[in-house]
């Protein structure tokens, strides 16, 4: 029988049974479809955002119980754990919260892949008949299907995401009362889990904020306070938690998995460090304090600390918002690879472009297009590329939606579409459309 919620539990699966999708509010705004997180919360994303995002948990009981089957499930991570030649980091054991040192789970990869630290499948089956839980990390670059929804979340969030899996044999305890430094999206694969779950002693902890630098106020929360949440999560359930919610889990039954999704949130304080950044410059913020100041004297440091703070304010007063935007969207294009690219098969389909043919841009591809004076220059992770400004118009449609065939690109001759595609294509910013 599953433990009674409590009254944050009552109220957020009340709104995520609605099941609604809707493409607009009540206020009036349009809704943008975002189908991967509507998948996850099965809320309007203007519900999700304003009532849930960064605030409070949400629970979203299963509307299949094989509803993420086709993410991962224990035949794919067998598969992973067998077949994929992991290697550390990329796997981890752990045991009533301790976490194994990876020379009892690996070992060399034998002829012709003499790396020492490939996983050793009858090692990790020992363990984890013993009480180990496994831990899967970043399967958002080992593993396909994940891969492509953790694309897929991260256009809908803004944020960059990770996903992780969590693999836990019967009735063990994973990690004690914790939390993360980035929001969590909980998915159960297989098996039952009961989850604990206590509002922050720390408030939205920035990423150099970990759990254990409040370790006792922790403890304490989770030993003393009433929890906000109990709940057995089964196959099909979602549950998210914003950072800094304390959490534990207990597997009951049976093997037991789930998928963590974290969101690693870009935060008000990375604009800060985004100002600081382009303030730096600054020739009076640059100056040096008195000689002979004691900055240990408050009274000493006064009369310093005005000046910075006068001088900080009209520098701030000189920063735009594209230089902020130009700084902070690092955090976001460098987050996260965009579509994974076929190399060979790209390769053959550049070579032989030709009119008719459909291209579209790359999911998850982060990208701006500025025109500067009789140039257009896309601007991409780590680096511009520049075009002449007669195929700003091209690009805009190329960038802009839906796969389009060569040959349907305004102002172009048919020869110079296949040119530009064919560009594009080797700059990994298209990818072959739909046939």
């Amino acid at each position: 029988m599953e433990p009674t919620a409590g009254p944050t539990a009552e109220r957020t699966v009340a709104h995520a049974e609605s099941g609604l999708i809707l493409a607009g509010d009540a206020a009036g705004r349009r809704e943008i479809r975002r189908p991967a997180l509507s998948r996850l919360t099965r809320l309007p994303g203007t519900t999700f955002a304003d009532e849930y995002w960064g605030q409070r948990p949400l629970l979203v009981r299963a509307a299949d119980p094989n509803g993420f089957a086709d993410l991962l499930d224990l035949d794919g991570v067998d598969e992973l754990l067998s077949r994929r030649g992991l290697r550390t980091p990329f796997i981890r054991l752990a045991r009533a919260g301790v976490v194994a040192d990876s020379s009892s789970f690996t070992g060399s990869g034998g002829v012709g892949a003499e790396v020492a630290d490939q996983v050793v499948d009858h090692k990790v089956a020992a363990l984890f008949a013993g009480g180990s839980s496994v831990v899967l990390q970043a399967l958002h670059r080992t593993w396909p299907e994940v891969v492509d929804f953790a694309v897929a979340l991260a256009g809908d969030l803004g944020h960059p995401v990770q996903a992780n899996a969590y693999i836990t044999p019967p009735s063990a305890q994973g990690f004690s009362a914790h939390y993360d430094v980035h929001d969590v999206f909980v998915l159960q694969l297989a098996g039952r889990k009961q989850w604990t779950v206590h509002a922050p002693v720390h408030p939205d902890p920035l990423r150099d904020d970990p759990w254990n630098r409040h370790a006792e106020a922790v403890a304490a929360r989770a030993r003393d306070d009433e929890p906000e949440l109990v709940t057995v999560l089964q196959p099909g359930d979602v549950m998210y938690l914003p950072r800094g919610w304390l959490h534990s889990a207990t597997a009951l039954g049976g093997v037991c998995a789930h998928l963590t999704i974290g969101v690693h949130v870009v935060t008000r304080f990375a604009v800060v460090q985004a100002l600081l950044s382009l303030v730096a410059g600054d020739p009076q913020l640059r100056a040096s304090l008195p000689l002979g100041l004691d900055v240990a004297d408050p009274a000493q440091l006064e009369p310093s600390l005005a000046q910075v703070r006068e001088a900080l304010a009209k520098a701030l007063d000189r920063v735009d918002a594209d230089a902020v935007a130009q700084e902070v969207r690092r955090r976001v294009w460098d987050g996260n690879r965009p579509e994974p690219i076929r190399p060979i098969a790209g390769f053959g389909f550049a070579q032989g472009l030709s009119v008719g043919d459909r291209v579209r841009l790359r999911t998850g591809l982060g990208h701006r297009l500025v025109q500067h004076g009789d140039q257009v220059v896309l601007e991409l992770a780590g680096r511009r590329v520049r075009f002449p400004v007669t195929v700003s118009d091209a690009l805009h449609l190329l960038l802009g939606g839906p796969d389009v065939a060569v040959g349907q690109l305004p102002g172009m001759p048919d020869e110079d579409q296949v040119v530009l595609v064919r560009r594009l294509l080797g700059e990994g910013v298209l990818v072959p459309g739909s046939r």
